[in-house]
């Protein structure tokens, strides 16, 4: 077989090495984009893993495992339970008792001794604020010296044989900033009252390495002081007191027994490099069993039987895997849908290269080439070309995206690289099972689908409209199957078979006029669109999924940002806005509409502590003129209404206020006059005419607006600027406002959204699969207006012959692929725009938008986009114009012989 094969395979490649490279960068380019996939959402979400426990505070971020001393066999059992040897072994014992895949990281994690209250000490010299003496935590933990530098003295230790409950004076370290604050030197001595009495001698002042790491985060009084108030009636002047913390020598621990309640500590920090999101389930199995399972058992048993585990890591897990869960779906439809295209255009190259090699495969048949021969011989010519291409791609993800997993990107490779090797052998198998000498005209406008075919088209049909359906009732959920996530893809296919179904109809129907038209071009241009190769319907089909997937991915991109945008608008009220407590200057109205960007400002006077008659409940009041602030309602769809139903009526000053208010103020007060107490001091009878939900000025479910002019001038001055302007210049409005008041622009608010790389992820993701689903239609197109340039090369040479201008010869190439690529065009918008209005009640991009299930702005719902619509169409239409022109124009530039050499196969 080899002796066959390898002659075949080498005379072939030389015969055609143009065919073998394209196939060659054809397989490399969507080998490296199938590997790249599943790479890239491995590093997305695994980011998305660690910062989700990364920013999570520290009691919710790591594993905090306490116990008592052990008291149940004498002091010197209780001094040894607390002492430095017997902590580390408890420490790797704990260490052992963690699950995989949760992985500790030693350097971050921590233990050894505290106490669990304060302890006053009666040294007059610390600071004493409202007469209260300074209290102080104590700790002997271990590693302090990894953790900290020392910026004086040296760090404490044990002098004098082992310290013990009858121990008197130890001695202990300071941070800096507690020092700073508690007026702590070098050789301080703080007295500490206990059972025996504690010295505490200072030795060394330290800062620490990294002050926001787990180490320092056990219990922050030991890195920072903290001023504390005794607890009292609201409102009353309740005395302070300073409490700070003291970093005593490991071996000092059993000392710390005589003075109050200790515990034991071990402070374990999972490796956020060990953090993976396929892992999450295992790893909330892992902290189940340390906070109640087999885990804790196992830490009763080697420890104590009271020994307690806190942690929120299983928190943080939940939040990130709804987050997933939500996003996931999402992903899988967008990868789908520019899979599929990259599938059918690798079977479509495969496709056309047996339909231009029709002539020799039949001739290799009649002539007694078996088909598992034929189809060997194929498969070996194309694996030579592919199989190395293949890994190619691989390579090229693998270094591209490194820290991912490596068995789904080296599966997805060897899928395409499968399918670039089996569409010729298959597809000729297909064409040539029978042996045939001639196989008459290849007409699509003519033969009819085969009982197979249809019974095909029509399973897609219902599976098609099964996941519609299914998508429609429920959503992207993470149990809603592959089906539904192949939902958008089934619309482009089903689009496809229709449009090929009806292609005929329109030929027929327009064949007989064009007959009766002056001149040759138009009737042979629709006639030669009538004989076009059937295997048009895979361009086709590539053509409408790659449009279904643009018209969805960029609907879904488009939905995204249009809810970050409106919910940053709901949040701000505005393009830009300045708030203070007080009153703004009044010039600054004036120095921020001249800032770059700035084309009006709305002044609001908003009084928080407005009260209702009865001084119970505060309710936001703000006062602005009417005309202007209805301008800007309007412009910001926030709660638009008349500026007439807002302006105080004609006649005394003290009369009743027309009021907006939001619909729960509105229930609570009805229509009926009410009065409402001012910040200042001064009343306002109110009365509201009108309801809305949101306003401009307030973010929030309770507020009023009134018209300023029916307020004291106190009360009605400004201290809210709301700025419009499409591209406001952030550092300009900085400058003019001049720290007047708290700046913040609608464009900053709108970056707060995205808190996840999963939410950045899958906006790329979705990027990608746009862009790669417009490439592989670009390349569906021109791989089929090239299978046909021979044969039109030889054409035009021909028509040439008889008298056929070049003009003539670019009308006649550009009016045979209209036919076509205009369907094609009218039914990719078509489709695209079905397709999200069918699958839009079944997607909520809420939680890719705002990375939350709840959004100000409500539900992000998907539309259709219409540029993603247009686009793509017009590009369709655009390359294929531009093509059929430049092969007119090419072969205008070559002489007539060349194209007509007989015994040429065209």
């Amino acid at each position: 077989m080899n002796h066959v094969t390898a002659p075949w395979v080498r005379t072939r490649l030389r015969a055609a090495p143009g065919a073998a490279v394209a196939l060659a960068v054809l397989v490399a380019l969507t080998a490296c984009l199938a590997a790249a996939f599943p790479r890239a959402l491995d590093r997305y979400t695994d980011a998305g893993l660690r910062q989700a426990v990364e920013h999570a505070p520290v009691d919710e971020s790591s594993i905090l495992v306490t116990a008592g001393p052990d008291l149940d066999a004498g002091v010197a059992h209780t001094e040894e339970s607390v002492r430095p040897e017997r902590l580390s072994a408890l420490y790797e014992s704990t260490l052992d008792t963690v699950e995989r895949p949760l992985v500790i990281d030693r350097k971050r994690s921590s233990y050894g001794v505290r106490t669990t209250e304060t302890v006053p000490s009666p040294d007059k010299w610390l600071p004493r604020p409202d007469g209260l003496p300074a209290e102080m935590l104590l700790a002997a933990p271990q590693g302090l010296a990894d953790h900290a530098r020392l910026r004086s003295g040296r760090l404490p230790e044990v002098t004098g044989g082992e310290a013990s409950v009858e121990t008197s004076e130890v001695q202990a370290a300071v941070t800096e900033e507690t020092a700073r604050t508690l007026h702590i030197e070098v050789g301080s001595v703080i007295h500490l009252p206990g059972s025996r009495g504690l010295t505490v001698r200072v030795t060394g002042i330290v800062a620490p390495e990294e002050a926001d790491s787990p180490y320092w985060s056990v219990d922050s009084l030991l890195r920072t002081p903290s001023l504390r108030r005794v607890p009292g009636p609201m409102g009353a002047s309740n005395p302070s007191y300073w409490v700070g913390g003291l970093l005593l020598a490991p071996e000092a621990a059993p000392a710390l027994l005589s003075v109050t309640t200790t515990v034991r500590y071990w402070h374990l920090t999972p490796d956020p490099d060990t953090l993976h999101s396929r892992d999450v389930d295992a790893l909330a199995s892992a902290v189940a069993s340390l906070e109640s399972g087999p885990g804790l058992e196992r830490l009763h048993a080697t420890i104590s039987p009271l020994t307690d585990v806190a942690t929120g890591l299983d928190a943080a897990f939940t939040t990130y895997e709804e987050l997933r869960s939500d996003i996931g779906p999402l992903i899988v439809v967008a990868a789908s849908g520019a899979g599929t295209v990259a599938v059918v255009v690798l079977l479509m190259a495969g496709g056309l290269a047996t339909d231009r090699r029709r002539a020799e495969l039949a001739l290799l048949r009649a002539r007694g080439a078996s088909v598992r021969g034929m189809a060997g011989r194929l498969l070996a010519e194309t694996a030579v070309v592919a199989v190395p291409a293949g890994a190619l791609g691989f390579g090229a993800a693998l270094l591209a995206l490194p820290g991912a997993r490596l068995l789904p990107a080296l599966w997805a490779a060897v899928a395409v690289t499968a399918v670039a090797c089996l569409a010729l052998p298959l597809r000729a198998v297909a064409a040539h099972h029978a042996v045939r000498i001639h196989d008459g005209r290849r007409d699509a406008a003519s033969p009819r689908a085969s009982r197979r075919r249809t019974v095909a088209e029509l399973t897609v049909v219902v599976l098609g409209l099964g996941a519609v359906e299914l998508l429609r009732r429920r959503g992207t959920t993470d149990g809603a199957g592959d089906l539904v996530a192949m939902a958008p893809v089934l619309v482009g296919v089903i689009a496809a078979l229709v449009l090929v179904r009806l292609y005929p109809l329109p030929l027929r129907q327009l064949a007989r006029p064009a007959r009766r038209l002056r001149g040759a071009v138009g009737p042979l241009a629709l006639a030669r669109a009538g004989r076009t190769s059937a295997s048009a319907v895979l361009p086709l089909l590539a053509l409408l999924t790659a449009f279904t997937v643009a018209a969805f991915g960029g609907s879904v991109l488009s939905g995204v940002a249009d809810a970050r945008d409106r919910a940053a608008l709901i949040s701000v009220g505005a393009d830009g806005r300045v708030e203070a407590e007080a009153a703004l200057p009044a010039g600054l109205t004036g120095r921020l509409g001249q800032a770059p960007g700035v084309r009006k400002v709305t002044e609001v006077g908003l009084d928080y502590q407005a009260r209702t008659n009865d001084g119970r409940q505060a309710l936001p009041l703000a006062a602005v003129d009417p005309g202007d602030y209805a301008a800007l309602a309007g412009r910001t769809d926030l709660g638009a209404f008349p500026a007439g139903e807002l302006r105080r009526p004609d006649g005394a000053e003290d009369a009743v206020l027309p009021a907006l208010a939001s619909p729960t103020v509105a229930e609570r007060f009805g229509d009926g006059t009410f009065q409402v107490r001012l910040a200042d001091g001064g009343h306002a009878t109110l009365r509201i005419v009108v309801v809305r939900d949101r306003t401009p000025a307030v973010y929030g479910d309770e507020f009023l607006v009134v018209d300023r002019a029916g307020l004291p001038a106190a009360a009605a001055r400004p201290n809210v600027l709301l700025l419009t302007g499409a591209d406001l210049d952030a550092g300009a409005v900085h400058r003019a406002a001049d720290d007047a008041g708290t700046v913040h622009l609608r464009s900053e608010e709108r970056g707060t959204f995205v808190d996840s790389p999963l939410q950045s992820g899958a906006e790329r993701i979705y990027t990608a699969a746009v862009a790669a689903g417009a490439g592989y239609a670009a390349l569906a197109l021109l791989l089929s207006l090239a299978s046909a340039a021979p044969e039109r090369a030889a054409l035009l040479a021909r028509l040439r012959t008889m008298g056929l201008t070049r003009a003539q010869g670019r009308r006649l190439l550009v009016l045979e692929s209209l036919p076509q690529a205009l369907p094609a065009a009218l039914g990719g918008i078509l489709t695209g725009w079905a397709a999200v209005r069918l699958l839009s009640p079944g997607i909520d991009l809420t939680t890719i938008a705002v990375s939350s299930t709840t959004s100000t702005a409500g539900r992000a719902e998907l539309s259709a986009d219409p540029w993603s619509l247009a686009v793509p169409a017009v590009a369709v239409l655009v390359l294929t114009v531009g093509v059929a022109a430049l092969q007119a124009w090419w072969s205008g530039r070559r002489g007539a012989v060349a194209e007509l050499r007989a015994g040429d196969a065209r």
